[in-house]
């Protein structure tokens, strides 16, 4: 299953982290066993900082898929994520989500490779 997805935009592009633009698509990963979900805003200068993070993550091999939604532009899929897992929205954010539910997040400064493996490693696939 692969959602529906968008490598980039105009003011900012990820080669290792699709990005997904609609409700649909996120649907789509709220069903897969485990993913990671990265909201990235393209005028936060920390969500950058937190961009290179994640995509080191991924780029690494964690044996998890990694998806983002670029807040700026697709606000209404990040609102409807907030809604679904519970989690209140804040940009950079990164969520780890486990059978369609949220079981770690942080933002800002506290994304980081070493604290989404640490993540995984706390929340065995159930």
């Amino acid at each position: 299953m692969r959602p529906e997805t968008r490598a980039g935009n105009e003011n900012m592009h990820s080669d290792e982290i699709p990005f997904l633009e609609s409700g649909a698509s996120l649907d789509e990963v709220f069903q897969l066993p485990r993913a990671v979900l990265y909201k990235h805003s393209t005028r936060c200068g920390s969500s950058l900082r937190a961009m290179l993070e994640v995509e080191r993550f991924a780029r690494s091999g964690p044996g998890v898929p990694v998806f983002a939604i670029d807040v700026t532009r697709h606000r209404d899929v990040s609102d409807r994520a907030a809604k679904h897992l519970g989690v209140a929205h804040q940009s950079p954010q990164a969520i780890l989500i486990q059978a369609g539910g949220p079981v770690w997040s942080a933002s800002h400064s506290l994304i980081t490779v070493s604290a989404l493996v640490a993540a995984l490693q706390e929340s065995p696939p159930g």
